[in-house]
């Protein structure tokens, strides 16, 4: 009889912690395996890069930005216009966009997630995509470049179409009113 009660304490032990075994996998991820997730991706690291790889279309950005008008603008336009934006991304609180990351990977991974992409970011395969991703995000970002400026372009024509229509309504409603 005791060894039948001691077998139903075991089974029901083992039950309770294989239960716990399965939830805790499906908890909320702490801040500490976003943390640990974070840093296996080299997040600092990456950050850094990829604000590097940003930086070689927008020079160019500024350096068509200059041809175009160059006859408008300083000779020394490109070389300031590059300083001031290279100066802005030296200053960017890169620490404090990932410390405000962690709720958001909270709110939307669970530890499992969590545990499962550290597995694989921890593997030789996980870590080559690390590493080239920032020459991958430097390359697509060069290729889409000429079509993100060509969008901004149309969008700021229509900007420019659409205040000039309002301004015009707005002086049109003006006039017609009496004068007091």
């Amino acid at each position: 009889m005791k060894r039948i009660a001691v077998l139903i304490i075991l089974i029901l032990g083992l039950a309770g912690y294989c239960r716990a075994q399965q939830t805790s996998a499906d908890a909320p991820a702490s801040k500490e395996d976003i943390q640990k997730y974070l840093e296996v991706m080299h997040s600092k690291d990456m950050m850094a890069q990829m604000a590097g790889a940003m930086s070689k279309p927008m020079h160019q950005m500024i350096h068509e930005q200059y041809l175009k008008n160059q006859d408008k603008l300083p000779p020394d336009f490109e070389k300031r216009l590059n300083k001031v934006m290279d100066d802005f991304m030296a200053t960017v609180p890169w620490d404090q966009m990932l410390d405000n990351m962690v709720p958001v990977y909270q709110k939307h991974l669970t530890k499992g997630d969590v545990d499962a992409l550290t597995a694989f970011y921890s593997t030789p395969t996980g870590q080559k995509i690390l590493k080239e991703l920032p020459q991958i995000t430097a390359e697509a970002m060069q290729n889409i470049m000429p079509l993100m400026q060509k969008s901004m372009e149309s969008m700021n024509q229509r900007l420019q179409q659409e205040t000039d229509a309002m301004l015009k309504e707005s002086e049109n409603k003006r006039s017609a009113q009496p004068n007091n």
